[in-house]
Order: structure tokens, then C-alpha cells, then sequence
């Protein structure tokens, strides 16, 4: 039978910061015991040899913490070393304070556990030989403590073991819980990550279909063209007709200016993207634009971008990212549409609103969700919109409006598109 799936480990830096954090709570009970038992116990500590071990520890978790300011790769052995080294303190603290008598010695058991969730098989399995080898040599070996009542010391014994398990069953929660937050988050970044890949590759294959379409539309529309341009110059046609032709003959236009630049604008970067524009020109023009491909839809447009407005070199993919945003709201709300754009917070901030049906129930896409809203019927052009505004650095989120329809919020830091 195969064997299945290793789990997921934590990295090695997020593993040693909380072995820091660990041994820093060893550090606390360790000095605990030290100060308390004496007082509450009226039982006398060797203080000369377990202020060194403490000492010890200290040392340890300050050159961990300086050796974590480094960049270097952490190996697994490293792990497995500040594992040994927490075993090796408490073992030397234990010997001089009862051996296998004393009820501390279950702290033995989350080191153990802890190595398991950290360091893959052999380590882990090695750290538990080392732990069961410590527990049978303090067995034998170690340094009794003067307790003169034996009634009093079973009594203790018990309490100090309830104590124990506390403090173990504490730690190892507190240890796998983060551990295990960590791998969420850790997987959450893997799966956006991944969703992201996908994305671009299908934008990718539009591209390479939108180049083959470029090409084999490029005959049909000139016969069109051409088509209309004699229909419009007909004097037997009525006015109406030859306006139509007209109309029609400008929007083959339109299309062909299109299909020319769609090689250029298809992946273009920044630099290639054209001259500097003051940021409010350049929404007039995109809008400008898209009235003359769609005049039956009204486009009422509210720029501000304070004066003067500071100057973009924007790829030119962001246009038509905008574009389709207009394009969607249009055929969500055809009676008419609203575009507002402004500053805010080092960002350029362009708002589409609509008066349509408003957002499918449960949907509520950002940049990483557009191809979700693709399949939900809302267009491929939002999905190629979240694409070109994500490598700006920006994102897109969507909103219900007040009194019905849509709020389309585009956001672009003005650092990634400023010459």
C-alpha cells in the first residue's frame, strides 16, 4: 500500500522563533521554581548548581535570537539541536532536584511532542530516544531532595504532578495551535497563489485567441466597410438608412482601429505605454472613447483629481481594464451610467456606478476573485480588468449602491503609475 501525503511542515524560521518563545517559557519556570518552592514549600534548592543551568539557558535563547536576525537558511538538524538543547537544561535541572521523582519530569513530554509538529521522521523519533534515555537515567542517577515529612512529600508529589500535566497539556495547545494557524496561512497563499497562476494562463490563451481573432477578422470587416460606405452614399436609400449606414460605417471604423492596435496593447509594458498624461485627461480620453463606441448609452463623468493632476504613464492595458468596467455597467444599466474618479490616500480611485439589478446573491469579488464572477455570467472582461490592475499593484471591489445597482471601485497606487 502506498504510503500517503507527508504533512505540511512550518517553515524552519517560523519554528525557531517559537522555540525561542518556548524556551523563554521554560526560562520563566525554571526561575519559578527557584523563587517559590522554598517559600511555599520550605524545601531547599541547590541553588549554586541550578543558577548555572538557568544561565545556561539564557545564553542559549540569546545567541538563538541573534542567529534568527540572520538570513541564512535554518536546517532541520539546527531544529533539532535547540530541541537537544532545551532536553540537555531541563534534564541537568531535574538531576539536581530529584531525577524521576520529581513531578517536572513530564515537561519531558512536550519537548517530545513538540519535535514531532516540527522536524520531520528521523529527528523526531531521535528527540524521543533522547527524552526516554534522559527519564531512565535520572531514574538511577540524580540528587534527592531533603524532605523530612514523607506525608508532605507524597502530598506535594501529587500536586506538583497536577501542576505538570497543566502546564504540558497548555503548552502543547498553545504550541500546535499556532503551528497549525501557521499552515492555514501557509496554504491560503499556496492556493491564491495557485488561483493566480491559472488566472494568467488564461488570460495568456485569450491573448493568443484575440491575436487569431485580430487576424481572421481583419477581411470581413473590410467588406463590411465597404458594404456600408456604398449604402450611405445611395440616394435611393431614405435618410434614416444612410444615417444608419453612416453610423455603422463609423463603428467598422472603430473596429479596425482596434483590431490594428490589439498586437501593441496586448502585453505592452509601462515604459511602452506612451507619454506622461495629467491623470484627468487621460480618464476623459478613455471615456471620450468609449462614448463614441456606445453614443445610445449615456456616460455622465465626475474627474477630479486636484490641481494640477498629477501626471501617469499607465499601461495601456489599464484602459481597457476601465473600459470593461464601463462595458459591464452599461449592460447591467443601459438607460445610463455614472464615473467618478479621484485621489485619495497616495491612490487613484475610479468609481463606475450603476442603476441594474445589482450583484448576483453571494457575490462579492475582488481582483483574486475575478474568475469566479467570469462564470457567474458577468463577463470575461472583468476577469481581464482584475488581471492588468493586479500588476499595478492595485484592486478591484465591488459594492451594492444605494437605492439599486452597482458600485464598481477600481483602485491604482499612483507610485506604480507615475513616469
Amino acid at each position: 500500500m502506498p504510503a500517503g501525503p507527508h504533512p505540511p511542515q512550518p517553515s524552519p524560521v517560523d519554528a525557531l522563533r517559537r522555540l525561542i518563545s518556548l524556551r523563554w517559557l521554560s526560562i520563566v519556570a525554571m526561575g519559578g521554581v527557584l523563587l517559590c518552592v522554598p517559600w511555599l514549600l520550605d524545601i531547599r534548592l541547590p541553588g549554586e548548581s541550578l543558577l548555572p543551568v538557568l544561565a545556561a539557558l539564557l545564553v542559549a535563547n540569546g545567541l538563538s535570537m541573534l542567529r534568527l536576525r540572520h538570513l541564512a537558511e535554518i536546517h532541520a538538524a539546527e531544529l533539532f539541536g535547540q530541541l537537544c538543547i532545551e532536553l540537555a537544561a531541563w534534564s541537568a535541572f531535574l538531576y539536581f532536584t530529584g531525577g524521576a521523582t520529581n513531578p517536572l519530569i513530564s515537561l519531558l513530554l512536550p519537548l517530545v511532542a513538540i519535535g514531532a509538529a516540527t522536524l520531520g521522521a528521523p529527528y523526531a523519533w531521535a528527540l524521543a530516544g533522547l527524552a526516554v534515555a534522559a527519564y531512565s537515567v535520572l531514574w538511577d542517577f540524580n540528587e534527592q531532595l531533603d524532605i523530612y515529612d514523607s506525608g508532605l512529600a507524597v502530598h506535594w508529589h501529587l500536586a506538583g504532578m497536577w501542576l505538570t500535566f497543566a502546564v504540558s497539556a497548555g503548552v502543547i495547545v498553545w504550541y500546535v495551535v499556532r503551528m497549525t494557524a501557521a499552515l492555514r496561512s501557509r496554504d491560503q497563499a499556496l492556493a491564491e497563489a495557485r488561483e493566480t497562476r491559472l488566472r494568467n494562463e488564461r488570460i495568456v490563451a485569450l491573448g493568443n485567441l484575440a491575436a487569431g481573432a485580430a487576424h481572421e477578422l481583419g477581411t470581413p470587416l473590410g467588406t463590411m466597410a465597404i458594404i456600408a460606405g456604398e449604402m450611405a452614399r445611395d440616394r435611393q436609400l431614405g435618410d434614416s438608412v444612410r444615417a444608419d449606414a453612416e453610423l455603422l460605417l463609423e463603428q467598422l471604423a472603430h473596429c479596425k482601429q482596434i483590431l490594428g492596435s490589439l498586437t501593441l496593447r496586448a502585453g505592452s509594458l509601462r515604459a511602452e505605454g506612451g507619454e506622461a498624461l495629467p491623470a484627468d485627461s487621460w480618464l476623459q480620453g478613455i471615456a471620450d472613447r468609449w462614448r463614441r463606441l456606445r453614443p445610445h448609452v449615456p456616460l455622465t463623468t465626475r474627474i477630479d483629481c486636484g490641481a494640477p493632476a498629477p501626471r501617469l504613464v499607465a499601461d495601456t492595458t489599464l484602459e481597457q481594464a476601465i473600459h470593461n468596467l464601463i462595458n459591464n455597467a452599461a449592460d447591467a444599466s443601459p438607460e445610463g451610467i455614472e464615473c467618478e474618479a479621484g485621489i485619495a490616500s497616495d491612490a487613484l480611485v475610479v468609481r463606475v456606478l450603476d442603476r441594474g439589478p445589482g450583484l448576483p446573491e453571494g457575490f462579492a469579488p475582488t481582483a483574486g476573485r475575478a474568475a469566479d464572477a467570469a462564470h457567474k455570467g458577468l463577463g470575461i472582461g472583468l476577469l481581464l480588468a482584475s488581471g492588468a490592475v493586479e500588476r499595478c499593484g492595485g484592486h478591484i471591489a465591488f459594492s451594492p449602491r444605494p437605492g439599486g445597482g452597482t458600485i464598481a471601485t477600481l483602485t491604482l497606487p499612483l507610485a506604480s503609475l507615475q513616469p
